[in-house]
Protein backbone atom coordinates (compact mmCIF):
# COMPACT_ATOMS: atom_id res chain seq x y z
CA UNK A 1 0.00 0.00 0.00
CA UNK A 2 1.53 3.67 -1.05
CA UNK A 3 1.52 6.75 0.60
CA UNK A 4 -1.83 7.93 -1.84
CA UNK A 5 -3.41 5.17 -0.54
CA UNK A 6 -2.69 5.61 2.90
CA UNK A 7 -3.65 9.26 2.55
CA UNK A 8 -7.18 8.48 0.89
CA UNK A 9 -8.70 8.01 4.34
CA UNK A 10 -7.90 12.07 5.64
CA UNK A 11 -9.00 13.20 1.82
CA UNK A 12 -12.09 11.66 2.21
CA UNK A 13 -13.33 13.46 5.99
CA UNK A 14 -11.90 16.84 4.98
CA UNK A 15 -13.86 16.65 1.29
CA UNK A 16 -17.15 15.23 3.00
CA UNK A 17 -16.58 18.67 5.29
CA UNK A 18 -16.22 20.87 2.51
CA UNK A 19 -18.85 19.39 1.07
CA UNK A 20 -21.11 20.60 3.96
CA UNK A 21 -19.45 24.13 4.01
CA UNK A 22 -19.31 24.99 -0.01
CA UNK A 23 -22.89 26.13 0.14
CA UNK A 24 -21.90 29.12 2.43
CA UNK A 25 -18.65 29.75 1.08
CA UNK A 26 -19.88 30.17 -2.47
CA UNK A 27 -21.66 33.45 -1.74
CA UNK A 28 -18.90 35.29 1.12
CA UNK A 29 -16.47 37.35 0.15
CA UNK A 30 -13.02 35.42 -0.17
CA UNK A 31 -11.75 35.75 3.28
CA UNK A 32 -14.47 34.61 4.68
CA UNK A 33 -14.52 31.80 2.47
CA UNK A 34 -11.14 31.15 3.13
CA UNK A 35 -11.81 31.30 7.06
CA UNK A 36 -14.54 29.03 7.14
CA UNK A 37 -12.66 26.40 4.71
CA UNK A 38 -9.65 26.58 7.02
CA UNK A 39 -12.27 25.61 9.66
CA UNK A 40 -13.63 23.07 7.60
CA UNK A 41 -10.28 21.19 7.26
CA UNK A 42 -9.56 21.75 10.72
CA UNK A 43 -12.35 19.68 12.21
CA UNK A 44 -12.18 16.96 9.72
CA UNK A 45 -8.55 16.41 11.08
CA UNK A 46 -10.39 16.45 14.49
CA UNK A 47 -12.45 13.60 13.12
CA UNK A 48 -9.31 11.65 12.31
CA UNK A 49 -8.09 9.19 14.75
CA UNK A 50 -4.64 9.38 16.05
CA UNK A 51 -3.88 5.80 15.00
CA UNK A 52 -4.82 7.14 11.24
CA UNK A 53 -2.56 9.81 11.41
CA UNK A 54 0.22 7.82 12.90
CA UNK A 55 0.24 5.42 10.20
CA UNK A 56 -0.38 7.89 7.61
CA UNK A 57 2.81 9.77 8.38
CA UNK A 58 4.48 6.96 9.65
CA UNK A 59 8.47 7.46 7.19
CA UNK A 60 8.67 3.83 6.06
CA UNK A 61 6.38 3.26 2.63
CA UNK A 62 4.46 -0.03 3.87
CA UNK A 63 1.75 0.11 6.88
CA UNK A 64 3.33 -2.87 8.48
CA UNK A 65 6.82 -1.85 9.95
CA UNK A 66 8.15 -5.52 10.43
CA UNK A 67 8.15 -5.94 6.26
CA UNK A 68 11.76 -4.33 7.12
CA UNK A 69 12.88 -7.34 8.49
CA UNK A 70 13.85 -10.68 6.70
CA UNK A 71 14.06 -14.00 8.39
CA UNK A 72 17.75 -14.55 7.15
CA UNK A 73 18.34 -10.63 8.82
CA UNK A 74 16.65 -11.41 11.84
CA UNK A 75 18.36 -15.08 12.58
CA UNK A 76 21.61 -13.25 12.20
CA UNK A 77 21.35 -10.59 14.63
CA UNK A 78 23.41 -11.42 17.92
CA UNK A 79 21.55 -12.66 20.60
CA UNK A 80 21.38 -10.88 24.16
CA UNK A 81 21.03 -11.68 28.06
CA UNK A 82 19.31 -8.56 28.85
CA UNK A 83 16.66 -9.73 31.17
CA UNK A 84 13.53 -8.02 29.63
CA UNK A 85 14.58 -9.55 26.48
CA UNK A 86 14.84 -12.66 27.59
CA UNK A 87 11.32 -12.63 29.41
CA UNK A 88 9.82 -11.42 26.26
CA UNK A 89 11.84 -14.07 24.20
CA UNK A 90 10.24 -16.41 26.31
CA UNK A 91 6.82 -15.79 25.82
CA UNK A 92 6.70 -15.21 21.89
CA UNK A 93 9.13 -18.61 22.19
CA UNK A 94 6.24 -20.43 24.01
CA UNK A 95 3.20 -18.70 22.58
CA UNK A 96 3.64 -18.48 19.18
CA UNK A 97 6.93 -20.18 17.58
CA UNK A 98 4.48 -22.26 15.26
CA UNK A 99 3.45 -18.67 13.57
CA UNK A 100 4.97 -16.72 11.11
CA UNK A 101 7.21 -13.57 11.92
CA UNK A 102 4.14 -11.31 11.72
CA UNK A 103 2.28 -13.37 14.65
CA UNK A 104 5.38 -13.32 16.56
CA UNK A 105 5.62 -9.87 16.67
CA UNK A 106 1.97 -9.53 17.17
CA UNK A 107 2.67 -11.55 20.55
CA UNK A 108 5.49 -9.36 21.33
CA UNK A 109 3.03 -6.51 20.87
CA UNK A 110 0.51 -7.13 23.39
CA UNK A 111 3.16 -7.77 25.87
CA UNK A 112 4.61 -4.39 25.48
CA UNK A 113 1.32 -3.05 25.50
CA UNK A 114 0.35 -4.78 29.16
CA UNK A 115 3.51 -3.05 30.63
CA UNK A 116 2.07 0.44 29.58
CA UNK A 117 -1.46 -0.06 31.13
CA UNK A 118 -1.61 0.86 35.20
CA UNK A 119 -3.76 -1.97 35.67
CA UNK A 120 -0.60 -4.66 34.63
CA UNK A 121 2.96 -5.23 35.85
CA UNK A 122 5.16 -2.29 35.18
CA UNK A 123 7.78 -4.45 33.25
CA UNK A 124 7.64 -7.07 30.55
CA UNK A 125 8.74 -10.23 33.64
CA UNK A 126 6.31 -8.76 35.63
CA UNK A 127 3.32 -8.86 33.07
CA UNK A 128 4.70 -12.14 31.13
CA UNK A 129 5.25 -14.36 34.43
CA UNK A 130 1.69 -12.45 36.59
CA UNK A 131 0.20 -15.08 38.56
CA UNK A 132 2.77 -18.38 37.34
CA UNK A 133 2.15 -19.33 40.74
CA UNK A 134 -1.63 -20.54 40.20
CA UNK A 135 -1.37 -23.82 38.18
CA UNK A 136 -3.71 -22.89 34.80
CA UNK A 137 -4.84 -19.36 36.05
CA UNK A 138 -2.29 -17.40 34.99
CA UNK A 139 -2.00 -14.40 32.20
CA UNK A 140 0.11 -16.38 29.67
CA UNK A 141 -0.81 -20.63 30.21
CA UNK A 142 2.89 -21.67 29.09
CA UNK A 143 4.06 -20.22 32.07
CA UNK A 144 1.93 -21.77 34.82
CA UNK A 145 0.58 -25.31 32.90
CA UNK A 146 3.54 -27.20 34.81
CA UNK A 147 5.52 -27.97 31.74
CA UNK A 148 9.15 -26.84 30.85
CA UNK A 149 9.94 -22.92 30.24
CA UNK A 150 13.07 -24.42 28.37
CA UNK A 151 13.25 -23.15 24.66
CA UNK A 152 14.92 -26.33 23.10
CA UNK A 153 14.71 -25.61 19.33
CA UNK A 154 17.15 -23.50 18.66
CA UNK A 155 15.62 -21.73 15.52
CA UNK A 156 12.69 -20.68 16.89
CA UNK A 157 14.80 -19.76 19.97
CA UNK A 158 17.08 -17.20 18.07
CA UNK A 159 14.15 -15.91 16.06
CA UNK A 160 12.23 -14.83 19.05
CA UNK A 161 15.15 -13.31 20.90
CA UNK A 162 15.94 -11.48 17.62
CA UNK A 163 11.97 -9.98 17.80
CA UNK A 164 12.59 -9.37 21.22
CA UNK A 165 15.50 -6.86 21.31
CA UNK A 166 13.52 -4.91 17.93
CA UNK A 167 10.16 -4.85 19.91
CA UNK A 168 12.00 -3.52 23.03
CA UNK A 169 14.24 -0.88 21.22
CA UNK A 170 11.27 0.79 19.89
CA UNK A 171 10.05 -0.60 16.93
CA UNK A 172 6.33 1.05 16.07
CA UNK A 173 3.56 -1.49 17.43
CA UNK A 174 1.05 -1.57 14.00
CA UNK A 175 0.48 -5.25 14.15
CA UNK A 176 -2.64 -5.02 16.76
CA UNK A 177 -4.12 -1.86 17.08
CA UNK A 178 -3.49 -1.76 20.72
CA UNK A 179 -4.51 -5.11 21.97
CA UNK A 180 -4.06 -6.06 24.99
CA UNK A 181 -5.16 -9.85 24.89
CA UNK A 182 -4.88 -12.78 22.41
CA UNK A 183 -6.14 -16.35 22.34
CA UNK A 184 -6.21 -19.39 19.47
CA UNK A 185 -8.62 -20.22 17.29
CA UNK A 186 -9.41 -23.66 19.41
CA UNK A 187 -10.65 -21.72 22.23
CA UNK A 188 -13.39 -19.59 23.04
CA UNK A 189 -12.61 -17.31 26.49
CA UNK A 190 -15.58 -15.31 28.01
CA UNK A 191 -13.70 -12.24 27.97
CA UNK A 192 -13.53 -12.37 24.38
CA UNK A 193 -17.21 -11.78 23.90
CA UNK A 194 -16.90 -7.82 25.66
CA UNK A 195 -13.49 -7.43 24.14
CA UNK A 196 -13.10 -5.88 20.64
CA UNK A 197 -10.95 -7.39 18.07
CA UNK A 198 -8.37 -5.44 16.38
CA UNK A 199 -6.30 -8.60 13.86
CA UNK A 200 -6.04 -11.83 13.69
CA UNK A 201 -2.70 -13.36 12.92
CA UNK A 202 -2.23 -17.50 11.99
CA UNK A 203 -4.76 -19.23 14.58
CA UNK A 204 -4.09 -16.14 16.34
CA UNK A 205 -6.94 -13.82 17.53
CA UNK A 206 -6.33 -10.10 19.04
CA UNK A 207 -8.53 -8.41 21.30
CA UNK A 208 -8.17 -5.12 22.52
CA UNK A 209 -8.98 -4.72 26.23
CA UNK A 210 -12.05 -1.84 27.14
CA UNK A 211 -11.56 1.60 28.99
CA UNK A 212 -11.76 0.99 32.18
CA UNK A 213 -12.98 4.89 33.64
CA UNK A 214 -12.49 5.84 37.14
CA UNK A 215 -14.85 6.24 39.35
CA UNK A 216 -13.48 9.25 40.79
Amino acid sequence: MGFADRIAPLGVAFAMTLTFAAPAVADLPVEQGLAIALSAERAAMRSVSRTLVSRVTAPQAEPTAIRRYSADFLMSMPQSNDTDVRCLQEAIYHESRGEDIYGQFAVAEVILNRVDLPNYPADVCGVVHQNAHRRNACQFSYACNGRSRDMTEPGARRLAGAIAQIMLSGAPRELTDGATHFHTTDVRPRWARSFERTGQFGSHLFYREPVRLSSN
